[in-house]
């Protein structure tokens, strides 16, 4: 795999476009406030979903953030791989949200 531009969770600004490849059970447990959840399996047909500027890709622990971010660059797009996924995001302690209400968690 070519290198895919990568960025520390730390680094990652509180304004980004936060964008979420993970499962939807991956999702719900624990998210990003305000990120822009897509499966990577769906990226390709939910283009349109995207907005336009830089978009830091995100999943469990940066495999698929990887590969999307890579594919992301490829076909025009600005972005950017969030280095050990939502782990690193759990322990640098980035905020986190869930979707039932309950104590938010990485899975």
């Amino acid at each position: 795999m070519s290198e895919v531009p990568t960025v520390d969770v730390t680094d990652v600004p509180d304004d980004a476009v936060v964008l979420d490849v993970r499962e939807d059970d991956e999702w719900q447990a624990g998210h990003a406030p305000g990120a822009l959840h897509v499966p990577l399996n769906q990226v390709p047909e939910r283009l349109d979903e995207l907005p336009d500027g830089e978009l830091h890709v995100v999943c469990r622990s940066g495999g698929r953030s990887a590969r999307a971010t890579a594919w992301l660059n490829q076909n025009g797009y600005e972005a950017v791989n969030v280095a050990g996924g939502m782990g690193a995001w759990r322990e640098a302690g980035r905020p986190l949200v869930s979707e039932d209400g309950t104590e938010p968690t990485v899975r």
